[in-house]
């Protein structure tokens, strides 16, 4: 793929961040649910993400610590090759084979067409010497609260800072001293009072979701907020990812793969108007929406910029503005089979079309913010209702609260010792209140909440307890003296 000469910057930009994030599943559980997603995660979205980011892409990489951790691991390398040659391979062909003997010929083709997806990944994996978190080392930009807890819902500010300054240290142990202090939010869940924590920490900018605020398309979402604490504010632009992440964004067209229609072994050889999927009509397609998103991207920043010269935005955008364009990487590749060649074309779109493409980092350095706003006490988020209640409401009360009772036993604590930190902050990941609350693979994460608040337990009755064998590589950064600091 070859970069053109970036256009004038007086047209605005366009910042595309990938949030990329897999809660702890290595060692936990295969099919069909847990280790397994890391594996698909690594095949159908890391490594092909990798070859874009080694074309020169600019993209805004972050990566959790969790995420990291479980790359990092023994070993991981070997397994995920394992898990490709014994399982895909074989279920790839166990499901061909029955299509075409049920007179499915066609869906037995794109069977065997698809396994050539996870057969182009061990070959990635291989020309990289088997060094996945070695290869995206130079290309990680932002980090994330060490376990993706949702920072607004802890309980103290001594578990805020064992989340946040655990997550800022793995992340300069594996990458180095060029951090330039992006923070993830997870769920980009922010409330005013974590900032002290975030600056403490050396965060320099966080994105927010102020779409319930501002209002969507508001100009004000095209410009950093400036805080009191230091710490810029850095919405999100909504109706820019709505393009994508809607319930009628691009993935719902028809010709695309449909995740959800699957064969025994979980294989998705239909689109989703229920025919034969075609996979040459679907990445045509793709390259007909990235066009559209660059074209709607750049009439999004020209009306902005008109608005506010007209006065009706009392945001004013000097150099065209910022359009933040956030999305789970995961998405891009495996939940929309066709968003890493959508996200290819993007690319190659803005430079075509004239639209900035601009890392986030880049961008915060030439922009101004504005000067500090009221945007409220209540907490905000990306989630449903731009609240907490993902993570907090009735259908999750229980883990909630349980939680923080757990952070509050840790933390009151005379000494807290590696085993029951680990647990703790594996019990605080988001991720198993998101599964419950939105019903998928409710059972596992109900187990996987339990296991860890079992284990914490233990551990707090019997301090020798050894450290937990089954976290593996989870938390080795874990900054247990934030427990005792009083600042």
């Amino acid at each position: 793929m070859r970069l053109e000469a970036r256009p004038p910057r007086d047209r605005g930009a366009l910042a595309i961040v990938l949030h990329t994030h897999m809660p702890y599943v290595e060692g936990f559980g295969t099919w069909p649910f847990g280790e397994e997603w890391l594996w698909e995660a690594i095949a159908c979205c890391y490594l092909p993400l990798l070859d874009l980011l080694d074309d020169g892409a600019p993209l805004t990489l972050s990566l959790t610590p969790v995420l990291c951790d479980q790359l990092e691991a023994p070993d991981v390398s070997e397994r995920f090759v394992a898990f490709v040659e014994g399982v895909r391979r074989q279920t790839h062909a166990q499901d061909a084979a029955g299509l075409r003997a049920g007179g499915h010929e066609t869906l037995a083709r794109e069977l065997e067409r698809s396994w050539l997806d996870y057969a182009g990944a061990l070959e990635s994996l291989h020309r990289r010497g088997g060094k996945l978190l070695g290869s995206l080392a130079r290309h990680a930009q932002w980090t994330s609260s060490a376990t993706h807890a949702v920072l607004p819902l802890l309980a103290t500010d001594a578990g805020v800072r064992l989340q946040v300054r655990s997550g800022v240290a793995a992340h300069r142990r594996r990458f180095g001293d060029g951090w330039r202090g992006g923070f993830w939010l997870p769920e980009c869940a922010y409330a005013q009072w974590l900032e002290r924590a975030l600056e403490d920490a050396g965060v320099a900018a966080v994105c927010v979701e102020l779409t319930e605020r501002f209002g969507l398309g508001a100009g004000e979402h095209l410009r950093p907020i400036a805080t009191e604490s230091g710490v810029l504010l850095v919405p999100i632009d909504r109706s820019t990812i709505s393009l994508v992440w809607s319930d009628d964004g691009y993935p719902a067209s028809g010709a695309y793969r449909d995740y959800h229609h699957h064969t025994v072994h979980h294989h998705n050889p239909w689109s989703n108007d229920g025919r034969p999927y075609d996979h040459a009509a679907a990445l045509a397609l793709a390259r007909v929406h990235a066009a559209d998103f660059v074209a709607r991207a750049l009439a999004r920043l020209r009306d902005a910029n008109e608005s506010a010269a007209a006065g009706g935005s009392r945001f004013a955008l000097p150099g065209g503005g910022l359009i933040v364009c956030a999305l789970d990487t995961e998405l891009l590749g495996h939940w929309w089979y066709e968003g890493g060649e959508w996200l290819r074309a993007v690319v190659e779109e803005c430079a075509r079309q004239g639209l900035e493409l601009v890392r986030l980092d880049d961008a915060l350095e030439r922009l101004e913010p504005v000067e500090p706003v009221d945007i409220g006490e209540r907490a905000s988020s990306w989630g449903s209702g731009e609240d907490l209640s993902t993570w907090s409401g009735p259908a999750v009360a229980e883990m909630a609260f349980a939680a923080r009772a757990a952070e509050l036993q840790v933390v009151g604590g005379a000494r807290a010792s590696a085993a029951a930190v680990r647990e703790l902050m594996a019990l605080q990941a988001s991720d198993w209140p998101f599964m419950v609350s939105r019903e998928i693979a409710v059972p596992y994460a109900q187990e996987r909440f339990e296991s860890h608040r079992r284990r914490l337990s233990l551990a707090l009755a019997a301090q020798e307890l050894a450290d937990s064998a089954a976290l593996r590589n989870l938390g080795a950064d874990a900054d247990r003296a934030c427990l005792l600091d009083p600042s």
